[in-house]
């Protein structure tokens, strides 16, 4: 395996990890933070909603796997 191929599948392993939705809340909760600080609104709420959001999510379908 070619050492950019290696690092390419390295670091996809470390942003998606176990589940894709998460990494997927997260992208875009950044996206939708970006949205928000080039606007007179305050953006420094956004990430933590959606990290609790993310979470709750998260928690829920891994109870409903048992």
């Amino acid at each position: 395996m070619s050492t950019v191929r290696s690092a390419a599948v390295s670091t996809w392993r470390f942003v998606v990890g176990d589940d894709w939705r998460i990494a997927l809340g997260v992208v875009l909760a950044l996206a939708f933070t970006a949205v928000l600080a080039s606007t007179s609104l305050a953006a420094w709420w956004a990430m933590p909603v959606t990290v609790v959001g993310v979470l709750a999510l998260s928690l829920r379908r891994a109870a409903r796997r048992r």
